[in-house]
């Protein structure tokens, strides 16, 4: 776009190299699924064991002539490493190998390019692609000089990459100015719902856990699910009804991925906000992943990264369906407080479980008790039942009513407070039993 570069090609090199430095191997068969995600077609693997990177290759020079020759054996066009490369160590790769290098901020960037759908999915992608490419502007292109000598020699005042640079600082500023817009706009949403009360889950994972396969089952919707790393980008909400809550927003957000691109997270936070926002985050894990307890970390690196990892989770263990005698369950702790679901979202086994299990976290400070209202209260019983929150109702021989309600109890509060009524002085005298009563 803005440099000179070789030719991209679909037939790929993938190279991995296992830092000293580093204490867990990376998984190398994701690596392999995000670059088919992206179109390429791996051809051969090359990996090797240093204990730090060499400072202009990454790679040493040993493996960079492996790296030749298998280049030239498969006639491949593009190099992708599953690591993140300067600039220096990009151009230089590009420079001897002789063809398009990649490093995995790129691969993924890629991946992202291909998937955003919406207006504002297209401008976070573009923003981090913008900030990515702007290090990487070393090689602009040369036949403009910033002086030359002589009538009709003179260049325009400015290297072509000073003017790239300026071009992308300028798109770069335009893209902040309507991110910021959008995340006014989300701000103004979220705050319409918590003036409505209404409560927020968000649905948080890996990559590919099955997050908007869980979502069209739970809210009927019709997200773009596929067996594919980042099938979703762009973030989807519907309202949702939970037992003993009632309406409540179920939100889709973008898959995490163990060492997920800084600048990634910067040009998404709009779309994240919604993570850090919500009341219960659902913890989507894929049960059959051999390495499902390492991708539980890395989601939690990233939750602290957005500062959500104080948000209550529920962890959300989906695809028992592959999983041999496992059946659908909630785990609770010592104080009896769910903290685990196991379910299928494919096969819908398990998903009543976390209907009631999401309704039961949310509806920790609901108020469910009876209320003694006198003939003179016809305001206050009126704002009950507007409310939803009458179960049963019975009247008394003097013209009380009893009403059994279930309701958060901050909603009951601004009710009562509204009508300038204490709610012990109505609990007391619902304490008197001996009164008859006749059921409506």
């Amino acid at each position: 776009m803005f440099f000179d570069r070789p030719e991209s090609g679909e037939l790929a090199v993938l190279v991995h190299l296992q830092l000293a430095q580093t204490a867990v191997t990376d998984d190398l068969r994701e690596f392999e699924e995000l670059v088919l995600s992206a179109g390429g077609d791996p051809v051969d693997f090359l990996t090797g064991h240093r204990p730090t990177p060499h400072p202009k290759y990454y790679i040493g020079t040993g493996k960079l002539e492996e790296l030749k020759h298998l280049i030239r054996f498969h006639n491949a066009e593009l190099v992708i490493f599953n690591h993140e490369l300067s600039a220096s160590q990009e151009r230089n790769l590009e420079k001897e190998l002789k063809c398009r290098v990649l490093d995995r901020t790129g691969l993924i960037l890629d991946i992202f390019a291909q998937r955003a759908r919406t207006h504002e999915g297209k401008l976070q992608v573009e923003l981090a692609q913008l900030q990515h490419l702007s290090t990487r502007l070393i090689r602009g292109w040369t036949h403009l000089e910033r002086q030359k000598g002589g009538i009709g020699m003179r260049g325009p005042g400015e290297t072509q990459l000073e003017t790239d640079r300026r071009l992308i600082r300028g798109r770069i500023k335009a893209i902040n100015k309507r991110l910021e817009k959008v995340r006014k706009q989300r701000e103004q949403g979220r705050r319409a719902r918590n003036r409505a009360e209404i409560p927020t889950v968000s649905l948080v994972g890996y990559t590919n856990a099955g997050k908007s396969t869980l979502f069209n089952a739970v809210t009927h919707a019709e997200v773009f699910a596929q067996d594919q790393l980042f099938a979703t980008l762009d973030p989807t909400m519907r309202r949702i009804k939970l037992p003993d809550v009632g309406p409540a927003i179920l939100a889709d957000t973008v898959g995490f991925i163990s060492s997920l691109p800084h600048r990634l997270v910067e040009a998404f936070r709009a779309t994240l906000e919604e993570a850090s926002n919500a009341d219960v985050l659902l913890h989507v894990i894929d049960a059959a992943a051999d390495e499902r307890l390492r991708n539980i970390e890395q989601v939690n690196i990233v939750l602290d990264e957005i500062h959500a990892s104080e948000i209550p989770q529920l962890l959300v263990y989906n695809k028992i369906d592959l999983l041999e005698s496992v059946s659908a369950r909630v785990d609770r702790n010592d104080e009896g407080r769910p903290y685990a679901v196991w379910l299928s979202a494919q096969s819908g086994e398990g998903l009543d479980l976390l209907h009631a299990t999401i309704g039961e976290l949310l509806a920790e400070n609901i108020f469910h008790g009876t209320l003694t209202l006198s003939a003179k209260m016809g305001g206050l019983r009126s704002k009950l039942f507007k409310s939803d929150a009458v179960v049963n109702e019975w009247y008394r021989d003097d013209g009380s009513s009893d009403l059994e309600i279930r309701l958060p109890e901050d909603d009951l509060n601004k009710i009562l407070a509204n009508e300038g009524v204490e709610l012990t002085g109505l609990l007391a005298q619902s304490e008197d039993t001996s009164a008859p009563r006749m059921a409506v």
